[in-house]
């Protein structure tokens, strides 16, 4: 994984400096995150898995998109580039839901926008050194494959999915912007 720089973040989500994303992770600092749940138009969320290779949940299933803010970067273009890399996909229509803070891992501390939309599955074409393989689950199976434990789900994609279905999760709201729509 290339080292690049984040905007460190306080409490407020104010930038206070920029590091490099290494000492950012292996330090614990707050930075910012973002992640898209992308539905088909017959309501299946599409479901990516990580590639074997990340340093963190590999091979694990995660949102549709899910990227680091990078420094200088807004969320909004954050999520607009995540999809363009992951996914090939340009000019749908995002919605913010919200602002959010959570553990994502160890030493991995965020604040991070979630955002969702729809898209036409063939119009997917996911990046193979970043994604393994592209699937689509309703949001009752996601959440029995989260209770069975059936298959790795990286933590912040099983949070949001528990926070999307209105179940106890350990996704902290700091602020809304829309209401969910597929619920």
């Amino acid at each position: 994984m290339a080292d690049e720089y984040f905007d460190v973040v306080n409490e407020d989500n104010i930038v206070v400096r920029q590091e490099l994303r290494s000492v950012v992770h292996r330090t614990g600092l707050w930075h910012r995150g973002m992640n898209i749940f992308l539905f088909t138009p017959d309501g299946k969320l599409i479901v990516q898995k990580r590639s074997q290779d990340k340093d963190t949940f590999p091979s694990a299933l995660d949102c549709s998109v899910s990227e680091h803010v990078k420094a200088g970067e807004e969320y909004a273009q954050t999520a607009v580039r995540g999809l363009r890399e992951e996914l090939s996909i340009e000019g749908i229509e995002l919605r913010p839901l919200i602002e959010f803070s959570m553990v994502y891992g160890t030493n991995d501390n965020e604040i991070s926008q979630m955002f969702e939309g729809i898209i036409d599955p063939t119009a997917v074409r996911f990046d193979p050194v970043e994604i393994q393989q592209i699937s689509y689950h309703t949001l009752d199976e996601l959440f029995a494959m989260i209770n069975t434990r059936a298959v790795s789900f990286s933590r912040w994609f099983e949070q949001l999915v528990l926070w999307y279905l209105d179940k106890p999760s350990d996704v902290r709201v700091r602020k809304m912007f829309n209401p969910k729509a597929h619920v």
